[in-house]
């Protein structure tokens, strides 16, 4: 009995030897495709846009006029400057121009083209349409970042901190 007792001991032992081993096998996967695997790709990355204080105001219908359907750059706020479209009279879209598909290129800045609705970084040749500032055309898959605007009839409040 005693005999048995051993054998039966030794199996148990070697079981969980072998189990271990699988187990440890299954960690160190993990680890390396964790460590390796998982790189973002470049068009992900727009967390890499820092993050700047936005908070100003303009005056859309005299000073700083925005026609409908219309749009202005302000080129001293943002990262790299916000471009500002108006749809209507009363609602209006704040952008950063940094293309997030490479926010570190210092050159990686959108502009309006000449049909006033397509913005086009000349970098990477990402498009983004201006009524929603997501991607139309090129390698970017994010849309560009976008600001709070509040329009009281007169004066425009664009900000980032609600």
């Amino acid at each position: 009995m005693s005999n048995l007792v051993i054998l039966f001991n030794i199996k148990v032992i070697m079981y969980l030897k072998k189990q271990l081993s699988v187990i440890i096998i299954i960690f160190i996967t993990l680890i390396v495709v964790s460590l390796f695997g998982c790189n973002k790709d470049k068009e992900q990355q727009e967390g890499d846009i820092p993050y700047v204080f936005v908070n100003f105001y303009l005056e859309p219908n005299t000073i700083d006029f925005i026609p409908a359907n219309g749009w202005k750059y302000i080129d001293n706020e943002g990262y790299r400057g916000i471009v500002i479209y108006r749809i209507n009279e009363n609602t209006f879209n704040a952008y950063e121009r940094t293309c997030p598909y490479d926010p570190q290129n210092d050159s990686a800045r959108v502009e309006v083209d000449a049909s006033g609705i397509i913005l086009v970084d000349s970098c990477c040749m990402s498009k983004y349409n201006i009524l929603d500032g997501f991607p139309v055309e090129g390698p970017s898959t994010l849309p560009l970042k976008q600001y709070f605007t509040e329009f009281d009839g007169n004066t425009l409040h664009v900000y980032n901190t609600p």
